[in-house]
């Protein structure tokens, strides 16, 4: 008899209206709902709060991850990731000013965190060739005129991405250089109310994009053809990106972490994917299903895999609730059988916000060397990973649960039935 686990949904699934280019979430209701004003306001009252607890007179965001948390605006964030076009200076005491790229300063038009908008200064060579030197000195003379007005008598800087050559002219004037992605990290780490309704947005979009993907799997297709399903329910709901490529079927589900391909599914394949999804208003859906595809029944490996990898899952969001130490954790959680330790997904939790985000859970063996210390807190938002492959076998399943911490514990965010993943 099949050890599958039922795993009750949060909340209904919302209903289906027909093709797959439909839209099934009424996403401009549900976006009105969220106060983003609010959540701008609250989020840079809380990277502020860490600034002054560590003692910095300002942060200086290139990330556009950092910018929108701060700020709550976006431009051009994918390419903005490796061309440092925009930033913006975040003193704990003084106006924020965002430096933005090119002619798009009318894109911050409406936004009480912002206090002045500027034209940026990219000096990177792309843009400036061999006048790079010229617009880095263009580039620190504004910051620098900034820190002195507003940085604090210390001229403590947080920097979360700076040149080094650019880091140079800053130093040589007296400002001394420190990580941002600390400040940025803890605040990110505990969710406001408005974030939670953010994400559960993210979420919902997700579990329509699955249960398409679910529907839609058949012989014959490739493992690109079945991804891009999820690429286009998050863009067609208002959805942004996806941070990762990770589906893969056959052989390919093990070990973990191959890039979707052209390969041809076929009758009887597990199919495992992980969402990776930045969803609309910019938060993460980060959920892992794993199918087999239709055409013949699944075997009684397959099943095993299946029942260890949500095991795992299903015990671990379980064991999860705030004040709970990150050691605690390591020590009390599933126990992965030595046959399967070597594939072991690399940590047993991680939060998710706008991305990926702290804090991160490894296993109890893993702690000394890569772990580090915390607790659960009320109003994380953590993901619960597996996945289950032997050295040598033919494949393996990854399913990942993302969760809210609460009073009462972890409450699922998704409506996809965890045991439904699997044709028994």
């Amino acid at each position: 008899m099949s050890r599958i686990r039922a795993s009750a949904a949060s909340r209904p699934p919302e209903e289906p209206t027909g093709r797959p280019g439909q839209l099934e979430i009424d996403i401009p209701r549900r976006l009105e709902l969220i106060d983003t004003g609010r959540m701008n306001a609250d989020r840079l009252a809380r990277l502020r709060e860490q600034l002054a607890q560590a003692d910095y007179g300002a942060a200086l965001l290139s990330d556009p991850l950092n910018i929108r948390y701060a700020t709550g605006t976006r431009n051009m964030q994918i390419w903005t990731m490796h061309a440092p076009g925009r930033y913006v200076f975040v003193p704990v005491d003084g106006p924020v000013v965002l430096f933005e790229f090119g002619t798009s300063l009318h894109l911050a038009d409406g936004f009480e965190t912002l206090d002045e908008v500027r034209p940026s200064t990219s000096p990177f060579y792309f843009l400036t060739g061999p006048r790079r030197p010229e617009k880095s000195e263009q580039w620190a003379r504004d910051i620098i005129d900034l820190m002195r007005a507003y940085g604090g008598k210390d001229q403590r800087l947080a920097v979360d991405r700076c040149e080094p050559w650019n880091a140079e002219l800053l130093v040589r004037a007296g400002i001394s250089l420190f990580d941002a992605q600390e400040p940025l990290e803890l605040a990110r780490m505990i969710k406001t109310e408005e974030e939670i309704r953010c994400v559960r947005l993210a979420v919902d979009v997700a579990d329509v994009a699955i249960r398409r993907m679910r529907e839609a799997l058949e012989p014959g297709m490739t493992e690109n053809q079945l991804w891009a399903i999820l690429h286009e329910t998050n863009i067609a709901h208002d959805g942004e990106w996806i941070e990762c490529r990770l589906l893969a079927s056959g052989p390919r589900t093990n070990p973990w972490f191959q890039e979707s391909s052209n390969r041809i599914i076929e009758p009887g394949d597990l199919v495992a994917f992980d969402t990776d999804m930045i969803g609309p208003a910019g938060y993460m859906a980060d959920l892992s299903r794993a199918f087999v595809c239709p055409g013949k029944a699944p075997s009684g490996e397959q099943r095993r895999l299946y029942e260890l990898a949500q095991e795992q899952v299903l015990t671990n969001v379980e064991l999860i609730r705030p004040g709970m130490s990150f050691a605690e954790f390591g020590a009390k959680c599933w126990p992965v059988p030595d046959a399967f330790v070597p594939h072991r997904y690399m940590m047993t939790v991680h939060g998710a916000g706008l991305a990926d985000e702290s804090p991160v859970v490894t296993y109890a063996a893993d702690h000394r060397r890569s772990g580090y210390d915390g607790v659960f807190e009320e109003g994380m938002v953590v993901c619960v990973e597996s996945f289950i492959g032997e050295v040598g076998g033919r494949e393996g399943v990854k399913l990942e649960e993302q969760v809210l911490v609460t009073t009462a514990g972890a409450v699922r965010l998704s409506s996809d039935a965890l045991d439904g993943g699997l044709v028994v």
